[in-house]
Order: structure tokens, then C-alpha cells, then sequence
């Protein structure tokens, strides 16, 4: 699929994309079952929650397809949720003060992790793939060709400098603490991967291309369903944007976790939820940077000041918070929602 046919598929009506996303549904469990495959939709957020509830609208009982979810990881408001909803939960390999401990912490976002994490933990295998991130210069293999892609943003390279600054003639600052983007491997990828393969079972995946990023790139390259070499999926809300899913979940009579809110709509007629727009795992540092106050630590200091102080002191998420510049320790703004 290209940009443009996603793009035209996004502007369908809503009722033609349920119709699409019922279409592709049937098309993934009637090859599967051709393949001899199981299915399961691994559950996360209030999108997958509705992706669930579309499922088992269509007839699919947790039977044919059950609910998975390494729920321990998500707000408790959507564990409750998942409890309701009877989603078999399963258990990280790893705990977060593990990785964090092991490998560093999750920032920013997937790719400026991994590239942080690379240009800190220097070894001769990974000379060159540090000399391109840090200078977008490829190696020899590629004719020493410039590559923008490759070349970690300026804007973080300042922040994050590796321990090998003086090799490339640049005074960054050494970053005090690791960097790592393998949280989402050990606590979410690799158990739900271990079950599936357990159960022979591939999953309904409740992702949105309009959520941008890696997910649209994907989604619009390999389309709602996908049978790869090592990746087997379907995304029956590929072409689904915001508003679609918020009203689907208003048609479905969806349970929002009160992390969410409640979904309303504006005097323009669109949909929001009125607390997080979006959520993650609880101790999830990708995106912290672009949130606006209250964010996603403010709020845990709200619902579980215990929690929240040890994460922040006794496991430095303070420090990593004050490093790239998020504030935290003094009390968020009250928002308009708050002061009513």
C-alpha cells in the first residue's frame, strides 16, 4: 500500500471502514485456519480494549480468540479492565528496575534509545554503526556516504554524548546514567512472543497508521494484514483514525479505564478523552518529553504517591526526569478540569 491509498483509505466514511475492518477480520481467521494457525489479540490500552470488544460484536468468543495481555505493566484502572474482560495476563521476563539496571532507561523514544545505547556501550563490532550515528559518515562498505538517517538529531547528541567524544572532536556531555530501548523486548515483546508460539498462535493488534511514526510506516507498507517471514499480524484498524476508534467505542459501549477519563465531544463535534489521550506502560519514559503538564509521572504522583516517590528517588527516574529537561518534583499546573 502506498501513502496515498492509505491516506485515502483514512478518509472513508466511518461506516465503510467497519465494514473494511469486519472484511479483514474474516479474511485473517479464514487464512489462518487454512495455515493451521491460531489467533489472540494481545490487549493493551483503551484502543485494544475496543479492537477486544469489536472481536467479540462479531461472534469471536474468547475461545477462538482469547485476550492476551502482560497487564501488569499498564495503569490499574486498566488492569481492572482487563480482570473485567476476563484477558489472560502473563508475566514480564524481566522486572523495569531489571532493565533499567541492566540495560538503562527508556527515553525519548525506540530509536534515540537504541542509538544512545549504542554510542554508549562502545566495542570494536559496533565502531563504525557509532561513527555513523554520531556523524551520519557510513563505513567503507557504503563508500563513506553521508547518511542523514543514520545520524543521531544534534539535539540529542548534545544531551547524550557517549564516552568516545573526543574521537569525533566534539565536547559533548557524558549522559550520568545508561540509555536503552530494551524494555519493551523483556517486559512486553518477548513474553507475548513466547506465548504465541506456545499457543501456535499469531494476533490481532489493535495499531492505528494514523498514530504516526514507525506504526504508519509499517502499517502502511504491509497493509491490515500481514503474513511475513517473522512478523505475522493483523491490524484491523490500520486505516482508523482517532475519532473513528473513539466512536466505535461509544457504539460498543466500551469500559473506559479511569485513566482515560470519560470519552465527550467538543462543540465542534469531535471526541477526546478527558484525562490521558494516550497510555503506556506505567514506567515508560518514550514520549515524557513532548507531554505537557500534568504527564504521565504527575498523574502517578496523584493516584499512588508511594509509587510515585519510590520510582522517582530510590530508582533515579528523578534524575533522568531533570536531565533532559522534564519537570517533576514541584507540583503541575492545575488544569481547567482540576480547578472546576
Amino acid at each position: 500500500m502506498t501513502y496515498a491509498e492509505m491516506a485515502q483509505k483514512q478518509s472513508l466514511p466511518y461506516e465503510s471502514k467497519i465494514l473494511l475492518a469486519k472484511k479483514r477480520i474474516e479474511q485473517f481467521d479464514i487464512e489462518c485456519e487454512r495455515r493451521g494457525l491460531n489467533t489472540h489479540i494481545s490487549v493493551g490500552g483503551l484502543d485494544s480494549i475496543t479492537l477486544l470488544m469489536f472481536l467479540r460484536s462479531l461472534g469471536y468468543s474468547s475461545s477462538h480468540v482469547p485476550a492476551v495481555s502482560v497487564s501488569i505493566l499498564e495503569d490499574k484502572s486498566i488492569q481492572a479492565i482487563h480482570r473485567q474482560l476476563r484477558v489472560e495476563c502473563i508475566k514480564p521476563l524481566k522486572s523495569m528496575i531489571q532493565v533499567t539496571q541492566e540495560f538503562g532507561y527508556p527515553i525519548i523514544s525506540k530509536d534515540v534509545a537504541r542509538g544512545v545505547s549504542v554510542i554508549q556501550n562502545p566495542t570494536p563490532k559496533n565502531a563504525v554503526m557509532r561513527h555513523a550515528i554520531m556523524t551520519g559518515e557510513t563505513g567503507p562498505k557504503n563508500g563513506y556516504k553521508k547518511s542523514p538517517r543514520m545520524k543521531l538529531s544534534q539535539k540529542w547528541l548534545d544531551i547524550f554524548g557517549g564516552p568516545e567524544n573526543d574521537t569525533y572532536g566534539t565536547d559533548y556531555q557524558t549522559c550520568p546514567f545508561k540509555v536503552s530501548d530494551k524494555c519493551c523486548h523483556y517486559m512486553k515483546e518477548k513474553p507475548l512472543d513466547d506465548w504465541a508460539k506456545e499457543h501456535n498462535s499469531i494476533p490481532y493488534i489493535g495499531l492505528m497508521a494514523s498514530e504516526g511514526g514507525r506504526r504508519a510506516k509499517a502499517l502502511t507498507a504491509h497493509g491490515c494484514n500481514y503474513f511475513g517471514v517473522t512478523t505475522t499480524r493483523s491490524c484491523p484498524f490500520a486505516i482508523f483514525t482517532r475519532q473513528d476508534l473513539l466512536q466505535l467505542a461509544l457504539d460498543l459501549k466500551v469500559p473506559v479505564p479511569e485513566i482515560y477519563g470519560s470519552i465527550e465531544r467538543k462543540e465542534d463535534s469531535t471526541l477526546y478523552t478527558t484525562k490521558a489521550q494516550r497510555t503506556g506502560c506505567v514506567m515508560c519514559g518514550f514520549g515524557i518529553h513532548m507531554e505537557k503538564r500534568p504527564h504521565r509521572f504527575d498523574r502517578l504522583r496523584e493516584e499512588d504517591p508511594k509509587q510515585w516517590e519510590f520510582w522517582m528517588y530510590n530508582q533515579g527516574w528523578g534524575e533522568v526526569l531533570s536531565y533532559i529537561g522534564v519537570g517533576w518534583e514541584d507540583e503541575p499546573p492545575k488544569t481547567k478540569e482540576d480547578s472546576a
